[in-house]
């Protein structure tokens, strides 16, 4: 996508292979990591066998609801003072690098000035799979963490609408499109997120 964002599935289960497939992403440049999976964590892994690489966890579920505000900070967070950094490469997963990941990844580059359409493209392009099933938050959290005018943002939201509806596998995203006409307020998704976590391992 750029020369400084890669976008990622997890590693393998075996040790022996992620720990080849971990000195690839190394070899590729990879100075950090940014691991969205609530399932599972890497950082035991990647401390004893990458020490060089910077590992955070913003761990979240894929189950299609809306992903709270807190949870695009935490990336947003780490992502801009990794990519700080000329030298710096950042690598975004989640399980399979098709919802989570490309969906912090177009999160992170619209804090870095793309246009939404052009970073919705460049993902895609890289990382064919991705549906970007999180792409309506990550923009509306964009929208409020800048306050961009109402104007504009109807002008996103109609060329996100059309940008899904012209992907024939981009399916989460289209139930996502219901967020968009306003209908929901942003109080209504105001939570926190270490309570969210707390709320994802009382889940059956």
């Amino acid at each position: 996508m750029t020369k400084q964002l890669i976008v990622s599935g997890d590693l393998a289960e075996d040790t022996d292979r992620a720990i080849q497939q971990l000195r690839g992403w190394q070899q590729a440049g990879v100075t950090h990591i940014l691991d969205l999976r609530y399932e599972w964590s890497d950082e035991d892994l990647v401390a004893e066998h990458a020490p060089s690489v910077v590992y955070c966890s913003a761990p979240t579920d894929d189950d299609g609801r809306r992903q709270p505000d807190e949870w695009f900070n935490a990336g947003i967070v780490f992502a801009i003072e990794a990519l700080a950094h000329p030298q710096s490469v950042l690598l975004v997963h989640c399980h399979m690098g098709v919802n989570r990941a490309p969906s912090m990844a177009f999160r992170i580059m619209l804090e870095l000035g793309w246009d939404p359409i052009e970073a919705l493209d460049g993902i895609r392009d890289a990382r064919p799979i991705a549906d970007i099933g999180y792409a309506a938050d990550a923009l509306n959290h964009y929208h409020r963490a800048h306050a961009v005018p109402a104007t504009r943002q109807a002008e996103d939201r109609d060329r996100l609408e059309t940008w899904v509806r012209g992907y024939s596998t981009t399916t989460q995203a289209q139930a996502d499109l219901a967020n968009l006409d306003g209908r929901y307020t942003d109080r209504e998704f105001e939570v926190d997120y270490a309570d969210y976590l707390d709320w994802l391992n009382d889940e059956p």
